[in-house]
């Protein structure tokens, strides 16, 4: 019981951290392309939605890690 309840509280806490993550690469996505310039829009959103997706593949397992690690230092401790 006690276990389910860290896991649930890490599962929140990291898709609190990696989600903000994965949009803020695909609004400087957006942004670079708008910069740039010369693409059309629906090159500029696919690619925003490209690099999010890729972004949230990526930052998912990473932050979870660390926060999984980081729970059982403290419950260690």
């Amino acid at each position: 019981m006690e276990r389910e309840r860290v896991d649930q509280g890490i599962a929140r806490r990291s898709a609190r951290i990696y989600v903000p993550i994965s949009v803020t690469a695909a609004l400087l996505f957006i942004i670079t392309a708008n910069v740039v310039g010369g693409y059309p829009l629906v090159a500029r959103v696919g690619g925003a939605v490209w690099v999010g997706m890729l972004s949230l593949i990526v930052s998912m397992p990473l932050v979870t890690a660390r926060l999984k690690r980081n729970a059982r230092q403290d419950l260690g401790a």
